[in-house]
């Protein structure tokens, strides 16, 4: 689709160059986890053409904000989308679906369509995967560099917290990922140290 090629250049672009060297998990990696899940959905479930599209560019766009802020990042990551998918030549519609798209993946999540539960899901596949203790462990790493977390016992008692308040929202996610999650949830407790 038009403007995709130019847009995800620009966006790839902005987070490659201003994102700050702390950021071990929302960095340019993540974005490109989010797009290539986001692409299995569309597959999978054979979404049409322009949603797909705008699945995309939300995927693609998502953590813009983390260029200028951690908190409330979804907010600023709207405006930059916005910025620059008018830049590119979107119309107000898409943008604003592209903008319904990053608000979804807002903790805690609450999606309102399909679109945004892919979306959500996308966003945090990885706790349902394999590759969880890699990447929870950059999050850590990231989380303890901007003083947030100070040492593996808290993260591990705040990862607890936030794996069970999380719920998947597709079919797929359900089936495929909750049941690795819910392993976890074991296995973290069980490393647990009460003081």
């Amino acid at each position: 689709m038009k403007g995709y090629l130019k847009l995800r250049r620009k966006a790839l672009g902005i987070l490659k160059s201003r994102l700050s060297k702390k950021l071990y998990y929302h960095n340019v990696e993540h974005t490109l986890d989010v797009v290539k899940v986001v692409n299995q959905y569309i597959r999978r479930k054979n979404i049409d053409k322009q949603s797909a599209f705008l699945l995309r560019i939300a995927a693609l766009l998502h953590d813009l904000g983390f260029t200028e802020t951690n908190v409330e990042h979804e907010e600023k990551s709207v405006e930059m989308a916005e910025e620059l998918m008018l830049d590119c030549g979107f119309s107000k519609n898409d943008i604003k679906i592209v903008q319904g798209l990053i608000r979804a993946t807002r903790i805690p999540q609450s999606p309102n369509n399909e679109l945004e539960h892919i979306m959500c899901d996308s966003d945090l596949d990885y706790l349902g995967r394999k590759d969880f203790y890699e990447i929870s462990d950059r999050l850590y790493k990231e989380l303890k560099a901007v003083s947030v977390i100070s040492n593996k016992n808290d993260w591990n008692k705040a990862q607890i917290k936030f794996l069970e308040a999380h719920k998947y929202h597709t079919d797929f996610a359900k089936k495929h990922r909750q049941p690795s999650k819910e392993r976890r949830i074991k296995e973290i407790k069980k490393l647990i140290v009460e003081s």
